[in-house]
């Protein structure tokens, strides 16, 4: 019997078996495709965005530089720089509904508490190249990888987990559901999952023109629809406000596909040839909760929607590096499988913001009289330092804020990468997975008190280069702080929260 089976072998369902395979638990990851590669994975189609904050939990795991080789970017430009003394701007702010806005307009002082350490925007990689790396480090972690292997039944009695997949049978303790927007577990598990029908048909093709110099590239919103072509070659978006009718209900064929864009673009273009094509919708469903009994959720099988503004993969790699380090505890009996509760109350406030900063862009497209205004309007705020601002503030995965019951203002969010004078930075004392203890008063009152958590929160003291007014923090193994001290710290108050993340200490 396993500790967790995941269902799912995409990026979530590997980051979160890495996650496990780490803290020591028995992972077995059941998938249903026969390869690792596919044709929808590699690019052009399989393009896909980090932002900044999934840029910083790869970065927390020394996995930031194997991605970036893997995506074909310089590593330099994702890696913490050395020599920066003060965080650097974002060099590339999201869109919104097509509308791209200037990095420059970012008011960075608007975040006091960011620090030099992974850059604060993310890249464009592949899900060929996240599976890839993931792949290799689950394995090398000691996760099992079934492919071929799609799951049909699934029961549980209260201590046990019974799945079966590809014809056979397995029990786990937990089962954690990473099979993507229509999961086999979700439904089997009997998850609510409730929402709003989609206005739209999605199309992304790899395709071949005759004119392609009538279409014009980046995002391009007309009066029946947006289209968007990149400089990938042959790479091609449509979304076609149809109701959703289409998708996945009739062939995607090069005459539908031809149809769809001379529509859409008011042009006389013509596909010579469709090599891939796919389609989707705008429909936005949430499972009520992440978990029934012992069955989780996360990623596409928790939360769906479109994918305007490229935040589904980031959503995703959140909720794993979320449950990750909880599920660990609870097999492991350091806390009680309360702590997993959690995991939905502080994911799924993320996942409805996530999934209304989509509907938003899609009211903003969709065709009629009123729209152009509205977009105009919508621009026109944007543009501004407060508006563009407050796009990267939504988009970049960095200023999430967990209600931990604080009002010190940074817990509950991404802790700064603090730099001690010797050069070593929070980053650098994350990649094991564990939390840390973080003190810069110099007394060390602190010191004996995390030996009672020993392998389960390391200690780290001594002077750094800006402590923002800080004597000491607890940073949990997802980077988020739980506990802040602006004083001489208190051992009792540290204690208690100390307790309640990674439970009782072993003298």
């Amino acid at each position: 019997m396993h500790d967790v089976i995941i269902a799912g072998g995409g990026p979530v369902g590997l980051f979160l078996a890495s996650e496990l395979a780490m803290s020591g638990c028995s992972v077995l990851v059941v998938e249903r495709d026969g390869e690792p590669g596919a044709p929808l994975k590699a690019l052009p189609l399989g393009l896909r965005g980090l932002n900044a904050g999934s840029t910083e939990t790869f970065y927390r795991r020394g996995l930031l530089a194997a991605l970036a080789k893997a995506s074909g970017v310089d590593a330099e430009t994702v890696g913490a720089d050395p020599e920066a003394v003060r965080a650097s701007a974002p060099r590339s702010v999201s869109h919104f509904a097509g509308m791209t806005l200037d990095a420059a307009d970012v008011d960075v002082t608007a975040f006091p508490h960011r620090l030099p350490g992974a850059p604060m925007e993310g890249f464009l990689t592949s899900l060929e190249a996240v599976v890839s790396v993931l792949s290799e480090r689950a394995v090398v972690l000691g996760a099992e990888i079934l492919r071929g292997t799609p799951v049909t039944a699934v029961s549980q009695d209260g201590q046990t987990v019974t799945v079966v997949a590809g014809g056979s049978e397995f029990r786990a303790r937990w089962l954690v559901g990473c099979d993507g927007g229509r999961s086999t577990v979700r439904r089997l598990a009997g998850f609510d999952f409730a929402g709003t029908e989609p206005l739209l048909t999605g199309y992304i093709a790899q395709v071949a023109f005759t004119d392609p110099e009538q279409l014009s590239l980046g995002f391009n919103v007309t009066a029946n629809g947006m289209y968007v072509r990149t400089p990938l070659e042959g790479y091609l978006g449509m979304l076609d406000f149809d109701g959703g009718e289409f998708d996945r209900s009739r062939s995607l064929t090069r005459e539908h596909l031809q149809s769809v864009l001379r529509r859409i673009t008011g042009t006389d273009v013509t596909l010579t040839h469709v090599r891939l094509a796919s389609s989707f919708t705008d429909r936005a469903m949430q499972a009520t909760t992440y978990r029934e009994g012992r069955v989780l959720l996360a990623g596409d099988a928790a939360h769906i929607h479109s994918p305007l503004g490229g935040q589904g993969l980031n959503l995703g790699i959140g909720d794993a590096v979320n449950l990750g380090w909880k599920l660990a505890a609870a097999v492991h009996g350091h806390v009680s499988d309360e702590l997993l509760d959690t995991y939905t109350s502080e994911r799924h406030p993320v996942g409805a913001s996530v999934l209304d900063w989509s509907r938003a862009q899609v009211a903003t497209m969709k065709p009629g009289p009123n729209a152009p205004a509205l977009r105009r309007l919508v621009f026109d705020l944007m543009s501004t330092p407060a508006g563009t601002t407050h796009v990267y503030r939504r988009t970049s995965g960095l200023f999430n804020r967990y209600d931990l019951g604080s009002e010190q203002p940074l817990v509950g969010c991404s802790a700064p990468d603090f730099r001690f004078e010797g050069g070593t930075r929070l980053g650098d004392l994350m990649q094991e997975g564990q939390g840390v203890v973080l003190d810069f008063s110099g007394i060390g009152v602190l010191r004996a008190a995390a030996e009672g958590w020993r392998g389960r929160i390391r200690y780290a003291s001594g002077p750094v280069r800006d402590g923002l007014g800080l004597e000491a923090l607890l940073v949990r193994p997802d980077g988020v702080v739980a506990w802040a001290a602006e004083h001489v710290p208190d051992r009792d108050a540290f204690e208690e929260v100390a307790a309640r993340w990674f439970g009782s200490p072993k003298w």
